[in-house]
């Protein structure tokens, strides 16, 4: 039985979740410019509410984009702090793929196409279908001006639902798409991938941690040594 706490600023949500005991408590929040205030009281409490130290958890998750710039790194250098102090590994979900999830526990749809606005006329794309209870990327993740979506995405059907700003701010980027309502990331999606990952082992050092951009001018700088 894992214990897995989940942590997601990479967008303007913010969002924290426990699982513990098989019960998962969670708290998100709009806050578009005060992630760094608002992230550890969450964390506080949702602990205090699970009456569970951060001892106890198994491995903390966090949301590696992508997203903005910004939300993301506050998100891993909390989850690296969180982690290094008490001796835990890590495990890095997509922004991307926690949309997805989101679909799947709201509509129990298990194809989707989420797309979060990346400003500057382009989204973040990601296409995934659930199969054997694991989400598959049919698609690499990408960044993408939003008339070539249709030229990327792989045999989208009526079956498929959209997650993501990326359809608020461009709506017409796909036909023959369900609609959904999840807009952005929730640390309870979040938290429900990274138990599968922790399940099969698929974790990693906080040394080893690495975000996910897409842009390739941005850069990341790893902890002291790496």
């Amino acid at each position: 039985m894992s214990t897995i706490l989940a942590i997601d600023t990479s967008t303007e949500a913010c969002s924290v979740a426990l699982l513990y005991r098989n019960e998962i408590t969670h708290d998100f929040i709009i806050s578009v410019r005060d992630h760094t205030q608002q992230i550890l009281p969450m964390i506080d409490k949702i602990l205090r509410q699970s009456n569970c130290a951060l001892s106890q958890v198994d491995a903390i998750a966090f949301g590696q984009g992508p997203g903005s710039f910004t939300g993301v790194r506050i998100g891993i250098g909390v989850a690296q702090g969180l982690a290094l102090g008490v001796d835990k590994p890590m495990i890095g979900v997509s922004t991307l793929m926690t949309l997805a999830q989101g679909v799947y526990r709201t509509q129990q749809a298990n194809s989707v196409v989420a797309a979060i606005d990346a400003r500057m006329n382009e989204v973040y794309l990601g296409q995934y279908q659930l199969v054997n209870n694991q989400w598959q990327a049919v698609i690499p993740e990408c960044v993408i001006a939003p008339e070539r979506i249709v030229e990327q995405v792989k045999q989208v059907s009526i079956n498929y639902y959209s997650a993501g700003t990326g359809w608020q701010t461009y709506p017409n980027m796909l036909t023959n798409i369900q609609q959904s309502d999840i807009l952005l990331p929730q640390a309870q999606d979040l938290v429900m991938i990274a138990n599968h990952k922790w399940q099969n082992n698929q974790i990693i050092s906080v040394e080893d941690v690495e975000p996910t951009y897409l842009r390739n001018e941005v850069t990341w700088k790893k902890l002291p040594g790496r």
